[in-house]
């Protein structure tokens, strides 16, 4: 949820300086990358690079050009070494040691497990909660999408291009929309489902118009924070109002830890510090952390969505 808000923000100043990190703007890195193409990636020695590279490499879209900016960044971060200075960061990130495919290892591991947790949880809601309880197709519908960008987040992870950015982007986006969604479906959707629907055909109006112009317009981060810092804080306050709101349901704290846990957890981004082993950020401490918070949200949803369903049928059997 709120947590999602926070990593496109830090994601978003990180790109905003992807077109020039100190790194690349050294000279010694743009003659090496100069070199190693004229070098590598031409004529036969092309044919020589491609024979050799392995399938799985050349699978995952891994070029001769990005190639050599791996091996031309790691000769610019010895040479800073050695003169005792800080890491630089390279095309708005920091260096990281390339694990077979994955270019940021923990994180595409980290994301993985978000993915995986949100996928258990899935399986243990539909089994717990029968279809007929008030709040699961949306629930279901919320896991789905979460599921989606936790894929988009572990490909992104393992390759960085345009494509996987914009995805990782939106899809995160998306969850952030949803839980707004989800939020209004619990607090007002239930008692008046035409309010519901109209809203929810608001959100999807926004979330195409946002993608629409970052992706045929032009990807303007400036604007891509600016609007997912707006629905982040719709989303966390308006949970937190629900919650307090409703603090006498014994299932309610679950969401309250949650949204407060999000918060806190997103400060460990602002830890911003070269990895640890050339593996372990702050951004992969992040989504580690997280994976445990995830869990949680879906047992609430769980309990909520077993006490809607008590409560219906308390009420039908009045009526």
């Amino acid at each position: 949820m709120a947590g999602r808000t926070a990593r496109l923000m830090l994601l978003a100043g990180a790109a905003a300086l992807a077109s020039g990190s100190q790194g690349d703007r050294e000279p010694v890195y743009r003659d090496c990358v100069f070199l190693c193409e004229e070098r590598n990636c031409s004529g036969g020695a092309l044919k020589h690079f491609r024979s050799r590279q392995p399938i799985y490499m050349s699978l995952a879209g891994w070029t001769c050009w990005d190639d050599c900016k791996y091996e031309c960044m790691w000769v610019t971060v010895g040479l800073y070494l050695q003169e005792g200075h800080r890491v630089p960061q390279f095309h708005g990130k920091w260096p990281f040691s390339r694990f077979l495919f994955f270019q940021e290892p923990a994180s595409a591991v980290a994301s993985f497990l978000n993915g995986l947790a949100s996928l258990v949880m899935l399986c243990r809601y539909r089994t717990s909660v029968p279809a007929s309880s008030p709040m699961y197709p949306t629930c279901v519908a919320f896991a789905l999408v979460s599921l989606n960008a936790w894929f988009w987040s572990t490909v992104f992870h393992t390759r960085d291009t345009d494509l996987t950015e914009k995805m990782d982007y939106f899809c995160a986006s998306t969850v952030i929309l949803h839980s707004i969604y989800l939020c209004c479906v619990r607090t007002v959707g239930l008692q008046r489902p035409t309010v519901a629907s109209a809203f929810r055909a608001l959100l999807l109006l926004m979330l195409t118009a946002h993608v629409s112009y970052l992706s045929l317009i032009r990807f303007d981060y400036g604007y891509n924070l600016m609007a997912n810092v707006a629905i982040g804080l719709v989303n966390v306050l308006w949970w937190l109002a629900w919650c307090l709101w409703n603090w006498r349901l014994p299932h309610v704290h679950k969401c309250m830890v949650v949204v407060l846990l999000l918060q806190g957890l997103s400060l460990l981004e602002l830890l911003d510090f070269p990895p640890l082993f050339w593996v372990l950020d702050a951004h992969a401490i992040w989504h580690i952390s997280t994976i445990p918070v995830h869990v949680l949200f879906f047992s609430f949803l769980e309990d909520d969505s077993l006490y809607l369903l008590k409560e219906s049928k308390a009420k039908f059997k009045i009526d």
